[in-house]
């Protein structure tokens, strides 16, 4: 008999979320594929996962979203057919990210749209900004989680 297992996927988006897979892949979580989605091609480099995706090279050119989540919005949306690619044969994605920012804030829900319509059960976990950061931020991260 075959083992039927479900297929998890960790789908770290923006710095916050690279960060959070990079923790989970050093703690040894096994039995999860991790993806990591970032506009910063640095910040991509130092990641640890196996499947990374540049995000916007066309809008951003390799550089983050500048905080903007309009900028972070428009680079998932320009790789969408990447990110459906990574999210084919899921049962149940987690979407990491910190809110507040650029590319979390706007992608994250880009992930999230495309892994719903494709039946697959969606969970997002995120951060909020501290306090000490700024109302701007915080109110940027709460229309994000909203999205």
């Amino acid at each position: 008999i075959a083992e039927l297992k479900p297929r998890i996927t960790v789908f770290g988006v923006g710095g916050g979320g690279g960060n959070a897979v990079n923790n989970m892949i050093n703690a040894g979580l096994q039995g999860v594929d991790f993806v990591v989605a970032n506009t910063d091609a640095q910040a991509l480099a130092m990641s640890k996962a196996e499947r990374v995706i540049q995000l916007g090279a066309a809008v951003t050119e390799g550089l983050g979203a500048g905080a903007l989540p309009e900028v972070g919005q428009a680079a998932a949306e320009e790789c969408i057919d990447e990110i459906i690619d990574h999210l084919a044969d899921s049962h149940m994605v987690f979407i990491t990210a910190g809110m507040g920012g650029g590319t979390g804030t706007g992608a994250a829900p880009v992930v999230a749209r495309a892994a719903r319509e494709k039946g697959i059960l969606t969970v997002g976990v995120v951060t909020k900004p501290f306090q000490f950061e700024g109302a701007r931020r915080m109110k940027t991260a709460e229309a994000g989680i909203e999205e």
